[in-house]
């Protein structure tokens, strides 16, 4: 953990997954107490009809609280904040998130790809990675962005997986700086909010 401490001031830790990562959500985002000194930005797989099912069940669960997420809203550090289901999510220069309809990548609107690299080129050296289970090869572009930008990557141990494709395709084609247990996985995010930077 560690090498955690390379980043100075986290300011957003984005998750990105498809089949199978919203259990691992459910084995972490309870257990994040609040205040959290960042921001968490969810971007999973999900199918047009869902709507708000997915805010739903992680306002529930979540100590931190959901934060709708409309096109140009504030974004703001402390919240959890979910990619609306065929809409992209992006990050702009002015501190807001914006929704963007263009066509979907790796079969998916949302796509992780498309938001990791939105936040590396916003977040840089602030900004961590998470990828967890899912079934296609999205994510994996995004994670290389955001080392190339200075911020840390973080795959599931594909062990740990419900669908592993996902995080097999990033660990076979970047070179992650971290592979984790959802267990493991929730100690880094806690360890972010108390590290002393």
């Amino acid at each position: 953990m560690e090498k955690n401490k390379r980043i100075t001031n986290c300011k957003v830790v984005i998750i990105g997954g498809s089949a199978g990562s919203l259990q691992a959500l459910l084995q972490i985002l309870p257990f994040i107490e609040k205040p959290i000194s960042f921001a968490i930005v969810i971007v999973v797989h999900r199918k047009n009809s869902d709507e708000q099912t997915l805010e739903s069940l992680i306002a529930l669960k979540s100590k931190i609280t959901v934060k709708e997420v409309e096109d140009k809203v504030k974004f703001e550090s402390g919240f959890v904040y979910i990619a609306p289901s065929n809409y992209h999510l992006l990050f702009e220069k002015n501190e807001t998130l914006s929704l963007d309809t263009s066509e979907k990548v790796n079969y998916s609107r949302p796509s992780i790809d498309v938001s990791f690299e939105s936040a590396a080129e916003i977040y840089g050296e602030h900004l961590i990675g998470i990828l967890l289970s899912g079934s296609n090869s999205d994510g994996t572009i995004g994670l290389r962005a955001i080392q190339a930008a200075g911020g840390i990557s973080v795959v599931q141990n594909p062990l740990s997986a419900e669908m592993p494709f996902m995080p097999n395709n990033a660990i076979l084609h970047t070179v992650p700086d971290f592979v984790l247990s959802t267990e493991e996985i929730l100690e880094f995010i806690k360890g972010i909010n108390i590290a002393d930077f």
